[in-house]
């Protein structure tokens, strides 16, 4: 489906050309802006951002590749598409490994140029402006009107002190946005502090938040302030909060009323001054029906509630996210960023990704640390996504994958010889052959093996 009112800049030094391309995306419902050479396309680039540019490739001056590289240089998500009556096949290769999007060939067909811009537009993630995210929001990349929504809703509360609770799936940004409100906050000059209460064991938690006095148990050698203590005049996070002991939250519960906390073996009450952001994945409401949270700690913590869209129901943003992951793993290794190939890139978007953004930052780690070339492949994604425990796949592919696998291990093990392993399959030969011509499987070369061997 056409996104409507796209905005694409079109570059061409052929006004004839020019015209007749602006009224075909016009038509289409695309808002477009022209240039006729790259020096103003670059000027119209300073003042505006498309979603998409697509430009001639022989052009006096500056031509389309010399453009692309000057574009993808400043803005490595937005993508291009190359028009040339030039076209190669080394060209088009050559292109498409340096990160353009797609080369057409003039004279093309006007549906494979619409199909093309489409599929560019629904993968770049672009934004329609050039505007950077503001300071306070900077870590939050995305251009998802209901993420957009919440870092509205999350400006507007930043500037009270009333306890905010998060919810969203984990990995989906909670702390992120934890670290936008403190940071959009009259309190932003002071600590944040965070903690997992899911990952420390009761008895050490306990200390964690409120400190301890010297001796308080076995191993106290000396003081320690806790949490609470350390945020001071800041704000304090409280992660995975549903997963909290019961027994904890009702401390957790007096210390929000008092104020004041009391560290694990003092007599000696300390004033506290700390905002409080909590979150978490589970259903509190579940949690309370079955006794397992304190319904009177939930209304003091959720004075305002914020839900993250998992990154299933943002996948615009994907294509963002891989530029910025890519930008802060080439820094952090000290290598050329990389790029992803068009199927590539459809393939991350597609994924059902139950791991959020911490999953897709751990595929697309794996994916460039095993590229060895400038544009990363489609198959290094299929074997991340694979490779990754969290993904679960749908039935018919799970199947399909064991079906491929056992077919294989039958194969291997009878060496090839069909009679055999269909007797093992227990299927007849018709069918096994049928499931191996579904597996693309040729049972000679099994036995090609046993011959090299």
């Amino acid at each position: 489906m056409t996104e409507s009112k796209a905005s694409i800049l079109l570059v061409d030094d052929d006004r004839d050309i020019l015209k007749l391309v602006s009224l075909r995306l016009s038509a289409a419902g695309y808002s477009v802006l022209t240039a006729e050479s790259g020096a103003q396309a670059l000027a119209q680039l300073a003042v505006a951002r498309p979603r998409l540019v697509i430009t001639d490739l022989r052009m006096e001056g500056m031509d389309g590749m010399a453009l692309f590289e000057r574009i993808h240089g400043a803005m490595p998500t937005l993508p291009v598409i190359i028009l040339t009556a030039h076209g190669t096949i080394p060209d088009a290769v050559a292109a498409t490994q340096r990160g353009v999007f797609s080369f057409l060939t003039k004279p093309f067909d006007g549906k494979d140029l619409l199909a093309q811009v489409e599929q560019a537009l629904k993968l770049s993630g672009g934004t329609d402006t050039g505007a950077a995210p503001e300071a306070w929001h900077a870590a939050i990349v995305t251009r998802s009107q209901r993420m957009e929504e919440v870092l509205r809703q999350a400006k507007l509360v930043a500037g009270s002190d009333a306890s905010v609770l998060i919810f969203g799936d984990s990995g989906s940004g909670k702390e992120l946005l934890a670290q936008a409100i403190h940071l959009a906050s009259p309190r932003a000059k002071g600590p944040f502090m965070a903690v997992n209460c899911a990952a420390i064991p009761e008895h050490l938690l306990e200390s964690e938040l409120f400190g301890h006095a010297k001796g308080a148990f076995s191993g106290a050698i000396y003081a320690h302030r806790g949490l609470f203590q350390a945020a001071q005049g800041g704000t304090l996070f409280l992660d995975e909060i549903g997963d909290m002991p019961l027994a904890l939250q009702a401390k957790l519960l007096r210390a929000l009323q008092d104020r004041s906390v009391r560290p694990v073996g003092s007599t000696e009450m300390v004033p506290i001054n700390v905002r409080i952001i909590s979150a978490t994945h589970r259903d509190l409401s579940e949690s309370i029906r079955s006794g397992a949270f304190r319904p009177d700690l939930y209304y003091r913590l959720n004075v305002v509630s914020l839900a993250l869209p998992p990154l299933s129901e943002r996948r615009e943003d994907i294509p963002l996210l891989c530029a910025h992951f890519v930008e802060q793993l080439a820094a952090r290794y000290s290598k050329p960023a990389r790029t992803f190939a068009p199927d590539a890139m459809e393939l991350l978007v597609n994924a059902s990704w139950p791991g959020n953004v911490r999953q897709l930052l751990n595929v697309i780690e794996q994916t460039v640390a095993l590229s060895t070339s400038p544009v990363v492949p489609a198959s290094l994604v299929q074997q991340a996504l694979r490779d990754d425990n969290t993904v679960m796949v749908s039935l018919d592919e799970a199947r399909r994958a064991f079906e491929h696998d056992y077919l294989v291990r039958l194969l291997r093990a009878t060496e090839g010889n069909v009679t055999q392993a269909a007797r093992m399959a227990q299927r007849n030969r018709t069918e096994f052959y049928k499931l191996l011509q579904r597996h693309n499987l040729t049972p000679a070369l099994f036995k090609a093996e046993k011959e090299k061997a």
